[in-house]
């Protein structure tokens, strides 16, 4: 099952919008490149159990 998020850029800061698969498990990490400035971001996402709501935080890629 996939669902949208709204995350912000580590570098930018702008917020962008990507698709969580919620059956990947409660946390995941993953690269995605902002939509804005095209630099790549590590998406750590973490999924509630009971509600399904969704928290991202990000980081630079190393």
């Amino acid at each position: 099952m996939q669902t949208t998020a709204e995350y912000y850029c580590a570098f930018c800061g702008e917020p962008s919008t990507t698709f969580v698969d919620i059956s990947a498990g409660t946390e995941q990490s993953y690269i995605e490149d902002c939509q804005v400035c095209c630099r790549p971001n590590v998406l750590y996402v973490r999924i509630d159990e009971d509600t399904l709501d969704i928290e991202i935080d990000t980081d630079y890629q190393e």
